[in-house]
């Protein structure tokens, strides 16, 4: 697991006092397993105030009851794709979680690994819902607050599928792709806000992300990582401490980030004269 140096988390007031610790707010979609569970202990480890969206209720509460113990956890059953349920879950935080200061947009999937003249058109609007969709609805709703503050960091889980074209990655590759120019347009129009906005591209990375793509085939999602050691959820969480933990003058507009045994292939060339 990457280890990076800890920032300052507290601000001090008073004469001969160590510091009060001004506690923080994370919004984390996507909360109960890979990429997003292992960013809620990150962020709890660091006694931050965790809001943790996800479909499934069970395991959000098992989350709960883990990282709620010493820091104030509250869980939002919710499917980022159903605009009207993001609406509503932000609209009615409590005085306690309504001032978020990071919002983490990790909702997401691949479907699938077919070439596009094979795939399946449903796979195709899950991961559009899903994977633009909901991150532009999360974001929308919790902008304005934001804004209003003059305070906030959007850290959008990307992927190197948004720059660098694979076979089979065809729609997944392309909403991230949006992911990437979302963020950046983001930039653009929050200049002066003081709202940061990260995009967040990482490689292969063993989660539970293949599973989903393979349907549930969890020996065929193995064979994905076979002879070479991938990224881990909790490689990437410390990455996204690490850029929220920045001072707030610092912005890292985006951070590409591979496992050592990954990289880049030469063109395809099809040599056929008939081609």
């Amino acid at each position: 697991m990457i280890r990076l140096d800890k920032f300052v988390k507290s601000i001090t007031c008073g004469k001969g006092l160590k510091g009060i610790i001004m506690k923080k707010t994370v919004f984390i979609t996507g909360a109960t397993s890979g990429f997003g569970k292992a960013c809620a202990r990150r962020f709890a480890n660091e006694g931050w105030r965790l809001i943790l969206a996800a479909r499934r209720n069970e395991k959000l509460q098992e989350l709960q009851k883990e990282l709620g113990k010493n820091e104030p956890v509250h869980i939002i059953m919710m499917d980022v794709r159903d605009r009207k349920a993001v609406q509503i879950a932000t609209e009615n935080l409590s005085d306690e979680f309504k001032n978020v200061d990071v919002l983490i947009n990790n909702a997401g999937l691949a479907l699938g690994l077919e070439p596009a003249h094979e795939a399946d058109l449903d796979d195709w609007d899950i991961m559009v819902d899903t994977n633009i969709k909901g991150l532009m609805y999360c974001t929308r709703s919790l902008l304005p607050h934001m804004a209003a503050r003059k305070q906030g960091h959007i850290i959008n889980i990307g992927s190197v599928a948004g720059s660098w074209p694979y076979p089979g990655g065809n729609t997944y590759g392309a909403t991230k792709a949006f992911v990437k120019q979302f963020s950046n347009n983001l930039r653009a129009d929050l200049s002066g806000t003081q709202i940061r906005v990260t995009n967040i591209e990482p490689g292969m990375a063993e989660s539970e992300f293949s599973i989903v793509r393979f349907g549930g085939d969890v020996d065929k999602a193995a064979r994905v990582y076979e002879g070479m050691k991938p990224l881990t959820p909790d490689d990437i969480a410390e990455i996204v401490f690490w850029v929220a933990s920045l001072p707030s003058h610092v912005n890292i507009n985006s951070l590409e980030v591979m496992p050592t045994s990954q990289s880049w292939g030469p063109f395809a060339v099809q040599k056929n004269k008939n081609a």
